[in-house]
């Protein structure tokens, strides 16, 4: 069929056509390796430009670092005897930058680390690392999940101590932008928990769980040893994740490994995500503030946790961290694996915390009271932390009233509000 269709198309004689069937073969495949050799030009051209922009990044990112080098390892130094040598990640984060400051002024050698997202105004993170930088700490502007970045700091400085704080906060954030989750919580994670397990030596990791992983509990206060399987948002669920991940790099490579479940931390140099931070800003510019309520008109209740308190606990999860046992990712014996409660255990209703800006901040709130949705809040949240108490010596002091009063203090000076004017001094 294929020769009589040829003779149709170039009707000649036999020789004829036998010869310019040759022909149509012979252009078939020069136009096959032509078009084979095209594409693999195309792959070459494509690979070349790929490696080119390697290199520049590469290239950049040596630069950088080169001239960071030694501000890093300057940050890094060890100034007190038997100190530690800590990488704070999300150290321009709220509760990272509080912990990375008491250390550096400890004298412990601190380095950060943060990608500065958008998640919230970032000229807050950069005030934060200017804070930091004024004290002597040096932060990395990267992401965690860039292992090459992680090697390099960890090729300048053999850390003792790794504080990780770097994640993507917020219950409701998560309906909107569920990926920043799994990139942040779980996958940058498991990149710092492999370059730790590669470290020689180990550090020790402490990090920040969440109270969110009770979830759905009702039996309150909440212990340690309660279910968590009941995420009731996708923030917790990468939380408990991150609980059962570290686990298993605990089990198998043998680093040591804390994780602290902090319930509802504030104070200055905030989230303004966080309710009494919004509530603030809203209740000074006149507007409404949204008031949630639970089943039956029950109101909501927090164990808000003050910033200071939360740093001590911390501080002293590093101090009394055993050390990791494996070398080169290879496990030589057991290594310790603790989980705390970090709470105040005196849980506030919203209301209550309303009534106190309000006293602060001398206006009187609007407020639009609503039933609760179903965003992954919950009910409320109150801490046992008879645990932390024993084995950290941790044991919180400020109550709400008085957190609530030194948080008012600093809003109005950082955000430069006129109480006499009513207005913002920048506005």
């Amino acid at each position: 069929m294929p020769h009589q269709l040829e003779e149709e198309l170039f009707p000649s004689t036999p020789g004829k056509i036998k010869s310019d069937r040759n022909h149509h073969r012979t252009f078939q495949r020069c136009f096959t390796s032509t078009s084979t050799m095209f594409l693999w030009a195309l792959f070459l051209i494509a690979l070349t430009a790929s490696y080119l922009a390697f290199l520049t990044n590469s290239n950049r990112y040596l630069y950088h670092n080169a001239v960071n080098e030694k501000m890093i390892r300057s940050s890094a130094k060890i100034r007190r005897s038997n100190g530690m040598s800590v990488l704070v990640t999300g150290a321009a984060g709220f509760v990272g930058s509080h912990v990375a400051l008491a250390l550096k002024k400890r004298g412990d050698g601190v380095v950060g680390i943060d990608n500065f997202n958008d998640y919230y105004d970032p000229s807050l993170k950069k005030s934060r690392k200017n804070l930091l930088e004024n004290n002597g700490v040096f932060i990395v502007e990267g992401d965690i999940n860039d292992m090459r970045m992680l090697a390099k700091l960890f090729e300048i400085v053999k850390f003792t101590h790794v504080m990780h704080l770097a994640a993507q906060a917020g219950v409701r954030y998560a309906m909107e932008n569920p990926n920043s989750y799994i990139h942040s919580n779980i996958a940058g994670l498991v990149t710092l928990l492999e370059q730790c397990k590669a470290a020689k030596p180990q550090p020790a990791i402490v990090w920040a769980s969440s109270s969110s992983v009770y979830g759905l509990n009702e039996k309150v206060p909440f212990s340690e040893a309660d279910r968590t399987d009941r995420p009731a948002s996708l923030y917790a669920a990468t939380k408990k994740a991150g609980e059962e991940i570290t686990h298993t790099y605990n089990h198998i490579y043998g680093l040591s490994i804390t994780g602290l479940r902090f319930f509802t931390v504030y104070g200055p140099w905030g989230r303004p995500d966080m309710a009494y931070f919004s509530f603030t800003k809203n209740i000074l510019q006149g507007k409404a503030i949204t008031v949630y309520r639970g089943k039956d008109r029950v109101d909501l209740a927090r164990d808000f946790t003050y910033i200071d308190d939360i740093v001590k606990g911390c501080v002293a999860s590093l101090d009394t961290a055993g050390k990791s046992t494996g070398t080169g990712g290879k496990k030589k014996g057991p290594a310790p694996y603790r989980i705390y409660n970090l709470g105040n255990t005196s849980p506030v209703t919203v209301p209550t915390l309303v009534n106190i800006l309000e006293k602060n901040l001398k206006i009187k709130a609007k407020k639009n009271v609503v039933e609760m949705p179903g965003n992954g809040d919950v009910p409320f949240t109150h801490a046992n932390i008879s645990l932390a108490q024993r084995e950290l010596g941790y044991n919180p002091t400020t109550d709400l009233p008085t957190g609530l009063k030194k948080f008012v203090k600093w809003y109005m000076s950082y955000y430069g509000f006129d109480h006499v004017k009513g207005s913002y001094v920048n506005s």
